[in-house]
C-alpha cells in the first residue's frame, strides 16, 4: 500500500477538485439560467486536470522513484490514479444530479425538447442519472488514460 499513497493522495485531489468544480458550476448559474452551455463548461475542468496529473506523476518522480521515471512508470501512475478516482464517478454524479442540483435533467429535457434538438423520449433516453453515471465513467477512464499518456512523456526522465 505504500507504494500508491502518493496515488491515492492524488485520486482524492482529483475528486475533491471535480466536487469543487460542480459547485462552481452551480454557482455560475450553469445548472439552471446558463444551462445551455453547461455542457461546454463542464468540459473545461480539462484545464485543470491536466496540470494535475503533471502535478502527480511530478510528485512520484521526485517522491517515490528518486527522480527517475520512465515513461512507462508515469504511465502507470496516472493511470491507477484515474481508475482510483473514477471509483467514485457513481457517487458524485449521484450527488450532483440528485441532491445538488434535482432538477438539472427536467431543465435539460425541456431545453433539447423545446429547441427541437430532440424528440422526448431521446432527451429522457439521454439525459438521465444512470447514463450520465455510464458517461461519467467512460469519460473518467478515456480522458485520464489519455492524460496519463501524454503527461508521462513530458514527466519522463529514462
Amino acid at each position: 500500500m505504500k507504494n500508491y499513497t502518493i496515488e491515492i493522495k492524488w485520486a482524492l485531489v482529483y475528486v475533491i477538485i471535480s466536487f469543487i468544480w460542480i459547485f462552481i458550476q452551480k454557482y455560475l448559474g450553469f445548472f439552471d439560467e446558463n444551462i445551455s452551455m453547461h455542457l461546454f463548461f463542464s468540459v473545461l475542468i480539462v484545464i485543470i486536470l491536466i496540470p494535475l496529473f503533471l502535478l502527480a506523476q511530478t510528485d512520484k518522480k521526485k517522491n517515490f522513484l528518486n527522480g527517475k521515471m520512465s515513461w512507462k512508470q508515469g504511465f502507470i501512475s496516472g493511470g491507477i490514479i484515474i481508475v482510483m478516482a473514477t471509483l467514485f464517478v457513481p457517487l458524485l454524479q449521484y450527488l450532483t444530479y440528485e441532491v445538488i442540483n434535482p432538477d438539472f435533467f427536467s431543465k435539460t429535457i425541456a431545453l433539447y425538447t423545446q429547441s427541437g434538438k430532440m424528440t422526448a423520449i431521446d432527451a429522457a433516453t439521454r439525459f438521465n442519472l444512470k447514463s450520465y453515471i455510464i458517461q461519467g465513467v467512460s469519460d473518467s477512464l478515456s480522458f485520464g488514460i489519455i492524460f496519463s499518456a501524454l503527461t508521462a512523456f513530458f514527466t519522463k526522465s529514462k
